[in-house]
């Protein structure tokens, strides 16, 4: 099957590379064939909750007006419970329950308030701040993405934060390879300059644990080529194969998988 968008038309994120990387035919059903997803993980669901929670605490902490934890938790709840659709919502798990997820974040959002209240360790410069950025030269390869968190430490550094909800936690290894925040400190260094310290940062929220990393202007050209270069592989692939994999199970594409003898739409013409 031939890709449906010519070369280069096509601006990339970190989540469309990790998709094509992950799944190929994931990758075709979200972004070649933009096949609507019709149900939502709970774990997806609960961490756009969490995040979306997080934004208006620093919100209102831009106005010196410092929500109580009471509040805080409550707006969660009130958020929760508006948006939770059983109908649609999947639990894979299915020895947990939605009082479980539910609970789940509030505690992400409890260990976070009481380990940073007041919130004055920073200054936030950008919530959910949107990065759009040229790759090379010539503006043929796009990445675009959304920064949970921009802030400036008290000694100058601006740090790119990112809340994660789920329960592992990356080696440090891993971490200095992890693609994304670098990807949006490449982005970032078109706002502040190439000269500007940055500070790679991840609240693991469910382990009340954070964890920091940094990349040199080396680390950095490394990357942008190997990004372009899996752009090129990706804009070049005619094949979309299903890579089967735990990850299977938290799909929302599996039922219409051939890997497990699902039919998938016909491609437009």
């Amino acid at each position: 099957m031939s890709p449906l968008r010519s070369p280069m038309s096509t601006v990339y994120s970190h989540s469309r590379l990790s998709s094509f990387e992950q799944c190929k035919q994931k990758f075709q059903f979200r972004y070649l064939l933009e096949i609507p997803e019709d149900s939502e993980g709970v774990e997806a669901f609960v961490g756009k909750r969490v995040h979306e929670i997080l934004e208006r605490l620093y919100q209102f902490v831009g106005r010196d007006q410092v929500p109580s934890l009471r509040r805080v938790l409550e707006r969660y709840d009130a958020e929760f419970d508006q948006h939770y659709d059983a109908e649609r919502i999947r639990i894979v798990r299915t020895e947990f329950k939605r009082d479980y997820y539910h609970k789940l974040g509030a505690d992400c959002l409890s260990r976070f308030y009481r380990r940073y209240y007041p919130f004055d360790q920073e200054e936030t410069l950008g919530l959910e701040h949107h990065v759009l950025f040229d790759l090379d030269h010539a503006g043929e390869y796009r990445v675009q993405g959304f920064i949970d968190r921009v802030c400036r430490t008290k000694d100058g550094t601006i740090e790119i934060q990112d809340y994660k909800t789920g329960k592992w936690v990356p080696s440090r290894k891993q971490l200095d390879m992890e693609r994304q925040l670098a990807l949006y400190q490449l982005g970032l260094a078109g706002e502040y300059g190439t000269e500007q310290p940055m500070r790679l940062v991840w609240h693991y929220l469910a382990r009340g644990q954070t964890r920091t990393s940094s990349r040199t202007p080396e680390q950095l050209d490394t990357l942008r080529r190997d990004t372009i270069a899996l752009i090129d592989e990706i804009e070049a692939t005619t094949d979309f194969p299903a890579q089967k994999s735990n990850l299977c199970n938290w799909c929302e594409y599996k039922k219409i998988c051939p890997a497990f003898d699902g039919v998938p739409p016909e491609s437009p013409s």
